[in-house]
């Protein structure tokens, strides 16, 4: 994981390696990350000249650092991007233009394997409106990027970047041409990745030049921080929202959405609502679960998966660990233990299993990859709802809709209980139960 740029606010640095020479992209992407540049992108380029071992290489030697694949796949998405992830591409683009089939197929590759889609609507004739559809069909970041020709003539991503952050909610990176005062801008602009290539990797000095730039994107995002108030705010009414509603009106408004399949809180009274940090694991490996509270924010819930339920993998210890990160709460399909002390403290836990056995922090199963957690897909960054109903999660393309849709659930089952109480009617008179069911 890049701990550069997770967990931060700060503007992404994504420094293109659009170069033929693997050993010499190497040798510069080092000198770039010395610069402060956050992820490296293996560009199509070096992609078409040295292969998939491009993409290995640089995922081996900079292993701290997100390996973006800039594979442009315009078909055979799944295929393209399963052969990427599994080089170690950590984020994968492909064309906006391509059909809709494509990017989906891309998206369940990326989500099988642990990966991320970010999107490059270059010469997409209407890209705010192909960017919508990207977003509900749940790809992770949208690219405006201006070709090396458009450049020519004079086009930058600055003005349809403006556009773009206004009308989506997932990250938004700038591209084409870049250099520190015009990656500032983008900054300014809303754009939370800046994507830089020739005025970086081209340079006599790369340090130097990563340097500027990176000086120049952070004075421009403390100066405005207009993406991350843009950003900031939605989540923050996403959150309101979720904690103002129950887990059935969660699932009514998701047209009766399951949820988790026995998980089961430990400490009764308590709601978690927060983003998904996922681990998986096998059954009393510990070591994922404890690692995961470093990874994991304020506010950020952990949702575990384990191979197994015999066996702890969490006890009071981790807990107080949550505690001290504000970690809003655990999910874990499995077992726990000492949950004396964990109901002692009132921390929000729901789990499978309570046992009095722990494991060995063995080292196997990965962070922030797509689990199964009850029956349940949950990806890194879905948000999770837990009440003493159940465990709910809202993929987060779609989490503010959800989020508004469960509160007028509630507002309309609060109008119904006001009839009941204040007029003495019953439940089927009100919604004229009698008038709607099926004819025999």
């Amino acid at each position: 994981m890049d701990k550069s740029s997770y967990g931060s606010d700060r503007p992404i640095l994504q420094v293109a390696l659009d170069l033929l020479e693997l050993k010499r992209a190497i040798e510069i992407a080092g000198e770039a990350v010395d610069g402060g540049a956050d992820w490296l992108e293996v560009g199509t380029p070096l992609i078409k000249s040295e292969g998939m071992n491009a993409v290995r290489k640089l995922k081996k030697r900079f292993r701290d650092h997100k390996i973006v694949a800039d594979m442009k796949t315009i078909d055979t998405g799944a295929i393209e991007v399963e052969m990427a992830a599994k080089s170690g591409a950590d984020i994968v683009i492909i064309l906006a233009a391509s059909d809709n089939p494509t990017i989906e197929e891309a998206i369940r590759a990326a989500r099988k394997y642990g990966s991320e889609i970010m999107v490059d609507v270059i010469n997409v004739p209407d890209p705010i409106s192909r960017a919508k559809e990207l977003e509900e069909m749940g790809v992770d970041y949208i690219n405006c990027h201006i070709g090396i020709d458009q450049q020519m003539m004079g086009m930058d991503p600055i003005e349809l970047l403006e556009e773009m952050v206004k009308v989506v909610n997932i990250p938004v990176a700038g591209a084409g041409g870049l250099n520190a005062e015009k990656a500032a801008v983008c900054v300014s602009k809303g754009a939370k990745i800046v994507i830089v290539g020739s005025n970086i990797v081209k340079s006599r000095n790369v340090t130097e030049s990563a340097l500027k730039v990176r000086k120049a994107i952070d004075e421009a995002w403390q100066k405005t921080e207009v993406a991350e108030v843009k950003r900031k705010g939605i989540e923050d009414e996403i959150r309101e929202l979720f904690s103002k509603v129950s887990t059935p009106n969660i699932s009514d408004a998701m047209h009766r959405a399951r949820a988790m399949a026995d998980i089961y809180p430990i400490n009764r009274g308590k709601k978690i609502v927060g983003k998904a940090v996922t681990v998986s694991t096998m059954d009393g490996d510990w070591a994922k679960t404890v690692e995961a509270i470093d990874v994991a924010g304020k506010g950020d819930v952990l949702v575990i998966k384990c191979s197994g339920d015999k066996i702890a993998v969490w006890g009071e210890l981790a807990t107080r660990s949550c505690i001290n990160k504000g970690i809003e709460g655990v999910i874990i399909d499995g077992a726990v233990r000492d949950v004396d002390d964990i109901r002692e403290l009132g921390y929000p836990l729901f789990a499978k299993r309570e046992v009095p056995n722990a494991g060995e922090p063995k080292g196997f199963g990965e962070i922030n990859v797509r689990i199964y957690c009850g029956g349940i897909e949950v990806n890194p960054g879905d948000w999770i709802v837990a009440d003493d109903n159940g465990v709910m999660v809202i993929p987060k393309q779609r989490a503010y809709e959800i989020a508004r849709r469960a509160m007028e659930v509630k507002k309309h089952e609060e109008r119904i209980r006001g009839e009941i109480e204040d007029k003495g009617r019953t439940l089927a008179d009100i919604v004229e139960l009698y008038k709607w069911e099926k004819v025999q």
